[in-house]
């Protein structure tokens, strides 16, 4: 079984700072991918940041310049830095993982359970 244990969401004014942080753990044998999706209120879920087994990294537009993605391959883990936090960054955010289970297996897909991230004065 997989885990993906999400942690730092929660209340920030606006042009703060948070840093989201995404621990997987169990029955992977390799990562392809793991990042951050976001849903706001009423909306659709949208890209937010992901990086990938190579180190490739891909960004939602309204958050290029802000929000920075890195991974720790030591501890399975992925961090989502978001700087310059505006109200239209208020949404839950879910963390992502692509991976395999064995060296023949095809690519699954794996989420967390999301963590708030709400942006207000």
């Amino acid at each position: 079984q997989v885990q993906l244990v999400e942690s730092g969401g929660g209340l920030v004014q606006p042009g703060g700072s948070l840093r989201l942080s995404c621990a997987a753990s169990g029955n992977i044998f390799g990562f392809v991918s793991m990042g951050w999706y976001r849903q706001p209120p009423g909306k659709q879920r949208e890209l937010v940041a992901r990086i990938t087994n190579g180190g490739g990294t891909n960004y939602g537009d309204s958050v290029k310049g802000r929000f920075t993605i890195s991974r720790d391959n030591a501890k399975n883990t992925v961090y989502l830095q978001m700087n310059s936090l505006r109200p239209e960054d208020t949404a839950d955010y879910y963390c992502n993982l692509g991976f395999r289970r064995s060296e023949r297996s095809g690519l699954e897909v794996h989420w967390g359970q999301g963590t708030q991230v709400t942006v207000s004065s």
